[in-house]
């Protein structure tokens, strides 16, 4: 599974990990849907012996989503919460886990429900702040776990401080790269252990495909790793892997596109009356925004808002779009509007959602591809719903 990124981002995207298919030629990755392979002798095999290990359309999409991310080894899963949950097997009962105190509920529950009842142990922190970081390591921290840009609060985490304290103290450090993608920052370069995605979102880029993906530098973390792929089984079929293969190709320009609409959506939303506040990284008013600046080519898909209006006027403000589409997820072509305190992150105890600075009122923005204008007059109309 290894792949090493020897040329430019677009190229990579069409073609890493991707020969024509030597029996016919054909130029698109075959999608294997098969389940086990003919074996010459025991135990001699052609690389493939059973398709939840490997399968050869999953190692096309491996060695592309390693050479986008600049890494030297993916890894394949059927959600981006079954990579997240192979990261945590590598822990003891006992140890202790650092996380960010503003990311995805889904991450938090599995820590919380799962995780903390077999006896590993987990302190919440603003990551943005590398004091508190500092401040929140004990004897048997062994991960520190981060998004960046967060969600749903899109605060940008200093990629290269926190892996330069992990790695200070023997810890391992995993950026969940989502919210950004390869195309705009590649936190292994910056010091990072393992990168996390749910390429659910812009790496498949379609909404129709569920699935995840780690991809780290160091073969002895890599077969720890795969051990837990294989033994846990979270992987995902072939056809899921074409898909995504079938997205990244078109990462690169998508991005472009999302990041200029996300811009000039917030910047539109900062002038009108009925928006509190917005967040995004592209802004100069967002408190990040000189590292991001730094460590991102761009601001992102994402954007949230904070509404001069109550929960139930932000609730209806969400219901009252005809472009956006209210619906959890993001990363597709179409834009979504997701009302995070009652879905994405509803499992998280509102009194720690609001501790963290998600109020009940916020709205996040998955900006796509349309015309701009079309989703500025969409935006318009609903807002009028927040007198």
């Amino acid at each position: 599974m290894k792949s090493e990124r020897t040329t430019g981002f677009a190229t990579l995207a069409v073609h890493a990990g991707q020969e024509p298919d030597p029996t016919t030629g054909a130029i698109m990755t075959p999608v294997f849907l098969t389940s086990t392979y003919v074996q010459a002798a025991p135990s001699k095999t052609k690389g493939y012996d059973y398709s939840r290990t490997h399968n050869p359309t999953r190692t096309a999409l491996e060695h592309n989503l390693a050479a986008l991310e600049g890494g030297r080894y993916g890894l394949g899963f059927a959600s981006g919460m079954a990579a997240i949950h192979c990261v945590l097997n590598l822990l003891q009962s006992g140890d202790h886990v650092i996380a960010g105190n503003d990311l995805y509920g889904g991450t938090y529950r599995l820590l919380r429900t799962l995780y903390q009842k077999f006896g590993l142990e987990t302190t919440f922190v603003d990551l943005t702040d590398t004091e508190q970081l500092e401040g929140a390591f004990r004897e048997n921290t062994r991960l520190v776990m981060l998004e960046t840009p967060t969600n749903p609060l899109l605060r940008c985490c200093d990629l290269r401080a926190i892996a330069k304290i992990c790695k200070r103290r023997g810890v391992l450090s995993m950026a969940d790269n989502t919210f950004a993608t390869p195309f705009l920052q590649q936190p292994l370069a910056l010091g990072c252990d393992i990168v996390a995605h749910s390429t659910t979102k812009y790496l498949g880029g379609h909404s129709d495909v569920v699935g995840g993906a780690l991809v780290v530098n160091e073969p002895d973390l890599l077969k720890k790793l795969a051990h837990f792929q294989n033994s846990c089984g979270g992987t995902p079929g072939p056809m899921d892997c074409f898909l995504v293969l079938r997205g990244t190709k078109t990462l690169h320009i998508r991005m472009q596109r999302h990041c200029e609409n996300a811009l000039a959506v917030a910047k539109w939303l900062e002038k009108h009356p009925r928006v509190e506040r917005v967040i995004y990284p592209g802004l100069p008013s967002h408190p990040n925004h000189a590292l991001a600046k730094k460590q991102m080519r761009a601001g992102g898909g994402m954007v949230s808002v904070e509404l001069k209006a109550s929960v139930a006027q932000a609730k209806k403000v969400c219901s009252s779009f005809q472009v956006f589409s209210l619906a959890e997820s993001l990363g597709g072509v179409e834009s979504l509007v997701d009302h995070p305190a009652s879905m994405t992150h509803a499992s998280i105890p509102a009194e720690e959602r609001r501790r963290t600075g998600l109020q009940d009122g916020l709205i996040r923005l998955s900006v796509g591809i349309e015309d701009v204008g079309d989703l500025i007059a969409d935006l318009d109309r609903a807002l009028q719903k927040a007198r």
